[in-house]
């Protein structure tokens, strides 16, 4: 430890989610209420979320593994078909895929964000694939058909949306974004969600995207997430595949009231994805505070920014591109291993002993034995996303602390990196 620079007086822990007496209230009249699962909250709550994001259609489910598989299964995406999306997530983006039976293919990141680099992808699609004839694009190894790009809007900073979605279009591929951290972040003045940001040149080809309301998220349920896309048939599939694949699956919920009906017809193959009216209640409330949440976030960026203004030679702050607002999920902070004296690892030790609680997200998948084993990749397959874990370190941003608190954080951060400046 570093004994000359005094800790926090109590443990900074990375990501405590923020509830109010409001929450609490919401969640006790929803148990005296008697409707626990899918009900009339949760109706409310899609529809408030729909008209947040300017969404045709919301699907409240339990996780937001659960909004992107239900829109890869809409999406059409089964065995023998490919997505390309990023190493650099967590591994439910990936595990979705191959649900499906259908192949994960990584492209590399940009350095910048942390997100899916559209060069990358095209330099995937040029390189690895084949345009046929019959439109498909086919991985020239595999086979597979190359179906669509689900990007990660990586800690809250929106991806690069314009020059994905020109991509999908010379190519023919539907886009699924996984925005499980940037609910409330908008992309050329539209959220993140919004059906306008599918441009209108895209025709048949589809845009949906999924949200996570996990409990260390911006907007947080406990465990939830949110499938939005455009008003139509692939929205009203989603929603009959999320209740066991039950075809009135959106009044199921009140065959016990008076008018309601016991009759019901499972027309396909389901899952159990539905959201309960609980979370939705804390969902509400959350709603209604995700602005000062978002606000709190960003100032509490900010601080660090500051802190770590003039150390460039020792480390690389966040940067925040042109033309997006950035919902400030995560602080991903770098360091440039050759000005120090001390390592990533070692560095997270000594703010946990000054009692700052750090974090790494995420380890690239190609790293993990399962998708070594089940994809062929090696380290060293995608560089850009290994030098940006090798050095990553994520502080706390958590609106449930208060500015003093990380801005004392902030500061033993900066007065650390100083002391093993080599």
């Amino acid at each position: 430890m570093t004994s000359d620079i005094k800790p926090l007086d109590s443990f900074l822990s990375f990501a405590p989610p923020l509830m109010g007496e409001e929450e609490i209230a919401e969640v006790s009249e929803t148990l005296r209420s008697g409707w626990l699962t899918t009900g009339p909250r949760t109706e409310r709550f899609e529809k408030e979320l729909a008209a947040l994001v300017g969404a045709g259609q919301a699907l409240a489910v339990n996780s937001c593994t659960a909004a992107l598989h239900l829109g890869l299964q809409v999406l059409g995406l089964g065995p023998g078909h490919g997505v390309v999306t990023t190493p650099l997530t967590f591994a439910s983006t990936a595990h979705v895929i191959m649900y499906q039976r259908a192949r994960p293919f990584f492209a590399d990141i940009d350095p910048a964000t942390g997100n899916l680099s559209p060069r990358a992808v095209r330099r995937f699609l040029e390189e690895e694939c084949l345009r046929g004839g019959d439109g498909l694009t086919r991985h020239r190894v595999t086979g597979d058909i190359v179906k669509a790009i689900l990007p990660v809007h990586y800690g809250g900073h929106p991806a690069d949306l314009a020059e994905l979605w020109e991509t999908a279009l010379e190519w023919g591929l539907d886009m699924l974004e996984d925005a499980a951290h940037a609910i409330g972040a908008a992309y050329r003045g539209r959220p993140l969600g919004h059906s306008g940001l599918k441009p209108a040149a895209a025709g048949h080809l589809m845009s949906l995207t999924a949200f996570s309301f996990y409990a260390t998220k911006n907007l947080a349920t406990g465990e939830g997430g949110l499938l939005t896309g455009p008003e139509g048939d692939l929205m009203e599939r989603a929603r009959v595949l999320s209740m066991y694949g039950i075809s009135d699956s959106r009044r199921i919920w009140g065959r016990y009231a008076p008018k309601g009906s016991w009759v019901y017809d499972v027309a396909e193959l389901g899952f159990k994805y539905n959201m309960m009216d609980i979370q939705a209640a804390l969902g509400l409330r959350q709603l209604e505070k995700l602005p000062r949440f978002i606000a709190a976030r960003a100032a509490h960026a900010a601080l660090y920014q500051r802190a770590f203004a003039g150390l460039e030679d020792l480390v690389r702050r966040p940067e925040t591109k042109a033309g997006v607002d950035h919902a400030w999920h995560l602080y991903p902070l770098r360091l440039k291993p050759e000005a120090l004296t001390i390592g990533r690892d070692e560095f997270i030790e000594e703010l946990r002993a000054h009692n700052i609680g750090a974090s790494v997200l995420f380890i690239p998948l190609h790293y993990h034995s399962f998708y070594r084993a089940a994809l062929g990749y090696a380290e060293g397959s995608f560089p850009e996303a290994e030098n940006f874990f090798k050095n990553l370190v994520n502080l706390p941003v958590a609106p449930a602390h208060s500015p003093e608190r990380v801005g004392q954080a902030a500061e033993i951060a900066a007065r650390l990196l100083k002391k093993h400046r080599r």
